[in-house]
Parts: structure tokens; sequence; C-alpha cells
């Protein structure tokens, strides 16, 4: 299996499960509460673990006792944290979760004090020892400094860059992935109603992959040959938690890659991965069948 670097944020995740979302200035009981790791990386990070392989993270972690809460869950499921920067005197990341029992939907409130991830701890990671990179879009000018170092140093080793949300200057960090993942919403504040949309418009980079899912309605990808194609997905029964289901669509969607399967393939098992944690708490799928 293939050893993979994960670069983003990790956070303490606080769930609040209700039976209906609440109306503004009420008060609700909770049916649930659990406090967990989050983060987009981490999340899959967690998963493409448990399908086989060997994952580090590199971001920025607090020093209080969220922080070891966040590094034991991470330990757990066998990401090696060693490049990790550790910063003194901070606070731990944490997203307020508001989980609608009816239909699983989450409304999220997030709270961040702690410095982002700079360029300067990057060229002192072993890059030679990994067979894929994959990123959040966050921080930018950083995060461009580390994907040029990639692409002069690594040329060769592929590298997935998640665009969540629409951040000043995130179109530098375009040219730069082998394979960009945009996100239903990124598209929509860009002003695309529908993703092939999008991607009829977007001017890929030279042997790029697109790739967008989209929610109940599957994944859209544009090939490297430029092909759009629309990747259906499952239809599920009782959605339980739609919390990192995305993430999970970006694990799936890494380990189809990396077994040299097609980017429509690919983006089928990211779908399918997606499905089955939607049906569930949490990110264990030791359950999990392909």
């Amino acid at each position: 299996m293939a050893k993979i670097l994960g670069v983003g944020i990790a956070t303490l995740d606080i769930i609040n499960t209700v039976e209906d979302y609440p109306e503004e200035d009420t008060e609700i009981r909770a049916l649930r509460q659990s406090i967990r790791r989050g983060g987009n990386s981490t999340n899959t990070l967690v998963m493409l673990s448990q399908l086989g392989h060997q994952t580090y993270w590199h971001g920025t972690i607090a020093d209080d006792a969220s922080a070891s809460q966040i590094l034991n869950d991470l330990s757990a499921y066998s990401v090696n944290t060693e490049q990790a920067i550790c910063i003194t005197n901070s606070t731990s990341p944490t997203s307020y979760i508001t989980l609608n029992q009816k239909n699983g939907s989450r409304t999220i409130v997030h709270y961040r004090n702690l410095p982002e991830l700079e360029f300067s701890s990057f060229p002192e990671i072993e890059l030679s020892e990994f067979d894929w990179f994959h990123f959040e879009a966050r921080n930018i000018s950083e995060t461009k400094k580390m994907l040029s170092h990639i692409k002069q140093t690594h040329p060769d080793t592929p590298c997935s860059v998640e665009c969540e949300k629409n951040r000043d200057n995130i179109d530098q960090l375009y040219k730069l992935a082998d394979v960009l993942i945009f996100s239903k919403n990124f598209c929509l504040e860009n002003g695309f109603n529908d993703a092939r949309s999008f991607l009829r418009n977007f001017k890929p980079g030279k042997n790029q992959q697109v790739v967008i899912p989209w929610a109940e309605q599957g994944a859209y990808t544009l090939s490297i040959e430029g092909n759009i194609n629309h990747v259906i997905t499952e239809t599920v029964n009782s959605i339980i938690d739609t919390i990192g289901a995305g993430d999970a669509f970006n694990a799936g969607l890494i380990n189809g890659l990396l077994e040299s399967n097609s980017i429509e393939k690919a983006a089928q098992l990211g779908n399918h991965l997606a499905t089955f944690k939607i049906t569930q708490l949490g990110f264990d799928i030791s359950r999990y069948e392909r």
C-alpha cells in the first residue's frame, strides 16, 4: 500500500444531535452529544489508514487538553503525527456541530485561534518517502509554496488539492495539483448551479483531473482527455451522519487512483465510501465492504 502525506487542519468536534433543527432564539434538548476529532485532511487520512495505507499528517496542533484528544484519536487509527507542529500557549480549533436526526444535515460553528501551517517547516520533511500528497486549499500563500516545492523536487508524485471554500487567490493553487477536488458549495459560491457548467468553464492544467462530488447526485469528473462524466451514487434509505461525507469521498477517490483506476472509477469508489459513511456515526469503516 501507499505512503500518503496529508496537509491541513485537525479540530475537536462537539456534536449535538437534535430531533429537528431549532428555530432562532429557542431552547431545545439534545438527544445525545459526542466529542471527537475532526478536520478535513485528518478525516481523510483516518479512512485511508483503515483502507491499508500508511498515513502521515502535517499541520499545526495546540498544546491544550483537546490537542491530546486529537492526537490520541489519530494514533488509534495509525495516523503518524510526527510531522505535526506544536504551537505553545494555544487553543485547539473547535467545531460546534448541530446534527439534525431527521435528515442527517449538519450546521457548524467554527472557532479557530490557532496559527495556520507555514511553509518554513515543510522542506524538513523527507518527501521522497511518499507516494501521494493531499492538501486542503487554505492559507493560500503558504500552501502555494508547499505545492511549488513538491513540483520542483518531486514532480512525479501525485498531489491532490481539495477546494472546499472560495478563498482569496485560491486559483493560484490550481496548476500545482494533479487532482483538483471542488466542493458543491465552492461551485455554487462561484455562480455555477450545476457541476457540468463549472467543468465546461474550467481550464485544467496539463494532465490534470478534476472531480466534483455533488451530494446525492453522485460526482462529476473531468478526465485528462477533457471528457466530462457523471458518476451516479447509490440510494441511501437512512442518513445518520453527514459529517465528513466529503472527506470519505476524498479517501475513496485517492485510494481508487492509487490502484490505477480511471478518474471515473475512482470517483465511483469515492461515492461508495461516502455513502457508507453517512449511514453511521463517526469514521470507523472497519465494516466497510467494497
